[in-house]
């Protein structure tokens, strides 16, 4: 289906908990969250009604995130009944890699395609001040794991953080040399948790990508894709700039997002939400009327350069990443 600037909305990211096994500087208060009511969630059985009908209206894509989607109970079998669903031709999953080690293989044999997985340091205590004591070997091991069952390509996702992991650039890139992996630097974003210290600890991807001068830009061939691709001259793998901040990807968007709380989200940096949960619990209203007006109701570009652009209230746990 298309918007009403015109683009095929055909992507949809699925936050099934804003639970996390982690408590990363930029995504969650030190304390933690304040945990949600089962009834506050939706359930997976109600996630699939709602993905079941995004897929009938185009939606061939689909991303499942958290907060950690992996400490949700039921993922496999959840899983399973996505890759079933007629249409779906790409079914992923953003995890921070720390259960991936147990969940892989099953990952795959349920039907997943591929994984992004969260990593900002390859040091192990770093790793463990900005996730606030998460362990490093684990998420390698849960890596390498994912490679070995055959859930690729391998995205690592990089938030480039000044004066904490801008030094591990060349380290990240490193990685693409002699292995099929996409590894992406992204900027940090002004919501939630970040937002009051992201000022201090932004930096575009533009100065990070002159940092690496041998860099050669390829084409994927997808123009909905956030990342502009580039490889090491004799790289194996590929290495990615989503840059939100500096050079938005909007008018090729193609994506709306389902919170766990059971809003959609027709864009990342616009405080819109779409109640669906009450339409599916209560039968107010049509389900597929909704996901239309989502659609249609997607603003053709955000304004977070904007003078007057209004912080995102929520934080990214409780978005989906």
């Amino acid at each position: 289906m298309k918007d009403a600037s015109g683009r095929n909305i055909n992507y949809l990211r699925i936050s099934i908990t804003d639970l996390c096994n982690l408590r990363c500087m930029y995504c969650m208060p030190q304390d933690g969250i304040e945990k949600k009511h089962h009834r506050e969630i939706l359930s997976l059985e109600e996630i699939y009604e709602v993905t079941k009908i995004a897929v009938d209206l185009g939606v061939d894509k689909v991303r499942i995130t958290g907060g950690e989607p992996l400490v949700r109970n039921g993922i496999i079998k959840f899983i399973e009944s996505i890759a079933q669903l007629e249409g779906i031709r790409d079914l992923a999953m953003t995890t921070n890699g720390l259960l991936l080690k147990e969940y892989a293989q099953e990952l795959k044999n349920a039907g997943l395609d591929r994984v992004n997985i969260s990593l900002d340091t390859l040091k192990d205590e770093k790793y463990k001040e900005i996730t606030r004591g998460g362990n490093l070997k684990t998420v390698l091991e849960g890596i390498e794991a994912a490679k070995k069952v055959g859930l690729n390509p391998i995205k690592i996702n990089t938030v480039i953080i000044g004066n904490f992991n801008d030094d591990e650039v060349e380290d990240f890139v490193g990685l693409t040399l002699k292995e099929n992996i996409e590894v992406r630097f992204i900027e940090l974003m002004p919501i939630g948790q970040a937002s009051t210290w992201t000022k201090n600890k932004f930096i575009s991807n533009s100065i990070i990508k002159d940092r690496i001068s041998e860099l050669m830009p390829i084409y994927d061939g997808d123009r909905h894709s956030p990342a502009k691709y580039y490889k090491l001259p004799d790289g194996v793998g590929k290495i990615g700039f989503i840059n939100p901040i500096s050079s938005h990807f909007c008018k090729y968007c193609n994506r709306i997002r389902l919170t766990a709380d059971g809003r959609l989200k027709p864009c990342l940096h616009s405080n819109q939400e779409i109640d669906i949960k009450t339409a599916l619990r209560h039968n107010i209203g049509d389900l597929r009327k909704l996901l239309e007006e989502a659609i249609l109701s997607k603003p053709s570009q955000h304004t977070l350069n904007d003078l007057d652009h209004e912080p995102i209230v929520r934080d990214m746990y409780r978005i989906g990443g």
